[in-house]
Formats: C-alpha cells, structure tokens, sequence
C-alpha cells in the first residue's frame, strides 16, 4: 500500500480517537459516581439509542472483515456465518431481554442470584464472564495487531505489537473514566460509521454491476475457480464428516452463544424498563439484519471484482478482501477515490475494534467488582467502593488483555471469536435458561451448569488440532489431538445443560418456591425490578 494510503487512514483513525476521547472526558465531568452510573449509564438510553449501541457492540471486526473474507473465498458456506449471527438474535429478543432485563441489575449473576446461595453462584458466574469477555478481548487485539500489517502496511512485530499497547490503553482510558455512559456514545458513533461505510460501498458495487445481482452471482462463481459449487453448499464444510460436524458445532455455538455473550447482557440494563429493552433489541435486528445483507453482497462483489485468488494471495484468511474491493471500486490503488476509500474501511476496521473492546472490557470489570470482589473479599476487610474496584479491574484485564494479544498474535481470529461463543453457550446460557424457567432449580445446579460448560469446552480447545497435531496449528511441532473438532460447542453445550440438570436432581438442597415466585413475577411483569 502507498505512502498515501497509510497517511490519510492514521489522520482519519486519529480523528475518531479525539473525538471519543473527548466523548469520555465530556462525560467524566458530568457523572455522578455511582454504580448505577457507572455500569448502566444511569438507565436514561432511549430504545433506539441502545439499538445502536448493541448494534455497534456486537458487529465486530471479524464480522466487518473476516466474514466478508470467507464469503469471498468460499462462496455459500462463508453466508452460513451471517445466518448463525442474525438468528442469534430471535433467541435474545424473545427469552432474553426482558426476563434479564427485569431480574437483574448490573451482571448475569443478578439473574442467578436472586433465588440461590449467592457467594457460590458469584464466583462460578463471575468466572465464565470474565473467561468468556478475555477470550473476546484477545481476538479483538490479535485483530488489532494485525490490521496494521493488512491495512497501514506496519509488516513488522514491533508496529504490530505497539498496536496492541495502544489498543489495550485505550480501552482502559474509555472504560475507567467514561463507564457505560462513554462507552455507548463510542458504539453508537462506531455504528453510524460502520453501517456508512458498508452503505457507500454496497452502493458502489451494484452500480458496478447495474443492479443486477444474477450477473455479480455468476460473475463471482466464474472468478472463484469452482463454477455453480461455488453457490452451492459444501465447498468448505462438505469434505467430509469431520467437517460437516464442526461445522454444526460453529452454528450452535454462534446461535446460541450471543444470549450468553456478558457485554451484550449488560446492555440491557442501560434502557430504563423492560418494554425499552425488547424495542432496543428490534432495533439492534433491524440494524445488525441490514448491515449483513450488505456483508453479503460485499463478499460476493470481491470475489467477482478482486478475485478469490487476489483476496487469498494478500491474506490466506482471506481478512483483506474489503479493503482490496475498496481500492478496486475507488479507481486502483493509485487513485485519489482509491485512497480515500481505503482509508475509510481503515479507519472503519480501528474504530470497529476500539468500540468492542470497550463494552467488553467494562462488562468484564463489572464481573469482577459485582459479582467477585464482592463475594471473595474477607468480612472483615474494609471495602473498597464497587466502582473504585471496577476500574482497577478494567487496568488490569486491559494488561491481561495486552499480554495474550502480544502472545497470541498469529493465532486465528475467528477461532478465537467462535471459541468465545462457544464458551458463552456452554457455561453462561444453561444457567441462565434454567434460573429464568425451571421452578427446581438449585444452587449446586447453578453451579454445575456453568463449571459443566466452562471446563470441557476449554479442555476440548486444547485436545483439538487448534491446537495441535497439525500445520496450521497453534503447536505443530507436537500431538496430543484427541478431540476432531475445531469448534468445542457440540459437546461442550449438551454437558453445560446436563451438569445443571444433574446438579440440581442431586442436591438435597430444597427449592425456595418463594423466591421463584418471586422472580418469576418480577421477570414477567417488571414489578420490583431496579
């Protein structure tokens, strides 16, 4: 990439910068220091405003380049990723976000709590949230790290490494000084700019074509090299069984992993009633549904504009494929529309990371003061204000955070991303689903449920040829495989809701009926809820 490339997308990076920067300075002046303020926002975001901002939490880097990448490299079985993402969503708006929203108050462990022994429920809830928001954490600076080999031309491991600091600091700055009430601002400012972006640039590409989506079909099955299998099924996942069953495993982990996703949780709490958190999710579908429509369309565009070949000889993953399009529908790479439109998906791709690390980090910061300092610290101790503690919390995963991004940079981002989900529907969602519907219910239940989940999944990660056993693979050199699948979700899921269920057949703890009552009625009806 040119001088002039790398010039005009660090001027427009830097732009976004000061102006969240200057977002979170605003709002630092202005709070008032609680709790409620600091994790919520104080509950005053208005049902389109959190659409926004769930909309600019969960539409990551990965979706805006890896996703866009598969599709241009693998045709129909790239879509499938945009079909787990978006469904995902049916499950939240429907048994999630008003339930969560009127049972809790701050973390996953409010919903659990209400009705069990809450120190052991804390502990095991807390655990999974901030294993689940760290492994998110490390995709999103392993992105980082390397957009600026793909994007800004920094090729070298001491730009990419310095990229990831600086990432991880600023993070930090967001979350510390703004709390929710900064950090919704940036997603909501990081959305308007990514759906923008993704609007300029689907314009562009059926223009190319006269809107004629036939010819940018066929047009993009003649360049991939695989004719009509190329819009069929089966070109990356139909080899063979192994396969087919990784790639179950991917979708239900992606479909059932966003309900227990904690900084999308957390988002609930921000709106100030129940009936304002069902209204904000319909606008976070409307939003996130058109913005992969265009993803799709952007796939298929660069694989009949740049050619899969192009898109896989300047990145195997194939990461590079939107800002390759960008270029080619700008005029070329020496052009003045070329730059410029380079320079915005640049921009677009920093400012997409740095607005998801932030909800991340503050979701996990809060698992920390709410749910584990508070249950972990001795009685006798003077206690520290939860906020105080909060954005302690948010310096030290943020240097956590660093330090696995830095070790973990060559590593594949959207396993990492998948691993996240996976792991979120393994340990988070059964727990939840059981608190929310089942009236026996019990502590060692909860408990099991999200240790039943959290632990397989992580061992059958590094069991898998991720890990080992192969080229690609995170040790190649050594073979301990003994798991097939890349993907844990298959098995890891069943256990998680399986552990719930026999902890709970086999606790001679007795149902409270009382507190389900009670929760139930709060969770229906928002009568009691913070």
């Amino acid at each position: 990439m040119t001088r002039d490339h790398q010039t005009l997308a660090l001027f427009l990076f830097s732009a976004f910068v000061a102006v969240t920067l200057a977002i979170t300075t605003w709002v630092s002046r202005n709070r008032r220091g609680s709790a409620e303020e600091f994790y919520a926002g104080g509950r005053l975001f208005s049902p389109m405003e959190n659409g926004f901002a769930i909309a600019g939490d969960y539409m990551s880097a990965a979706s805006f380049l890896g996703v866009t990448g598969l599709i241009a490299l693998y045709g129909y079985d790239g879509l499938l990723y945009v079909v787990g993402f978006l469904v995902a969503w049916l499950l939240v708006l429907f048994l999630v976000a008003e339930l969560v929203r009127n049972c809790g108050r701050f973390t996953l462990a409010d919903v659990v709590a209400a009705r069990m022994s809450e120190r052991p429920v804390r502990i095991a809830a807390g655990t999974s949230s901030v294993t689940v928001s760290v492994l998110y954490l490390v995709a999103q600076m392993v992105g980082a790290g390397s957009l600026v080999a793909l994007l800004l031309g920094g090729t070298s491991q001491a730009a990419r490494a310095w990229t990831v600091i600086g990432v991880g600091a600023l993070m930090v700055v967001y979350v510390s000084l703004g709390g929710m009430r900064a950090t919704t601002w940036i997603q909501i400012v990081k959305a308007v700019l990514l759906l923008g972006g993704t609007v300029a640039l689907t314009v562009l590409v059926l223009l190319r074509f006269h809107g004629d989506l036939d010819r940018l079909l066929l047009t993009a099955a003649e360049r991939s090299g695989h004719g009509d299998a190329f819009l069929a099924p089966g070109l990356k996942y139909g080899g063979d069984w192994t396969a087919r069953f990784d790639f179950i495993s991917l979708g239900l982990a992606l479909v059932l992993g966003t309900a227990g996703l904690p900084h999308i949780l957390s988002r609930f709490y921000t709106v100030p009633t129940a009936r304002a958190a069902r209204r904000s999710v319909l606008w976070s579908i409307g939003l996130i549904g058109g913005y992969y429509l265009m993803t799709i369309l952007l796939g298929f565009g660069a694989a009949a504009i740049v050619g899969p070949d192009a898109v896989r000889g300047s990145n195997a993953a194939g990461n590079t494929a939107v800002p390759l399009l960008a270029l080619d529908l700008g005029g070329g790479a020496n052009s003045t529309g070329g730059t410029v439109l380079f320079a915005v998906v640049a921009a677009v791709a920093f400012a997409t990371i740095l607005a998801v690390v932030a909800g991340i980090t503050l979701a996990s910061s809060a698992s920390v003061a709410h749910d584990l300092y508070a249950s972990l610290r001795r009685r006798s101790a003077k206690p520290r204000s939860e906020v105080a503690v909060a954005r302690i919390a948010s310096v030290g995963i943020g240097v956590v955070a660093i330090a696995l991004g830095l070790l973990a940079r060559d590593l594949n981002v959207a396993f990492l991303v998948g691993l996240a989900f996976a792991v979120a529907a393994s340990a988070n969602l059964p727990v939840l689903m059981y608190s929310l519907f089942w009236r026996g219910f019990t502590t060692r239940g909860a408990v099991w449920a999200v240790y039943g989940g959290l632990v397989p999944a992580l061992a059958l990660v590094v069991l898998s040829p991720v890990v080992s056993g192969s080229p690609e693979s995170l040790f190649p050199g050594v073979d301990f495989q003994y798991f097939p699948l890349q993907n844990p979700g298959l098995v890891s899921i069943p256990l998680g809701f399986l552990a719930g269920w026999l902890g709970t057949v086999t606790s001679a703890e007795i149902p409270d009926e009382a507190k389900h009552a009670e929760t139930e009625v709060r969770a229906l009806t928002g009568a009691g809820a913070a």
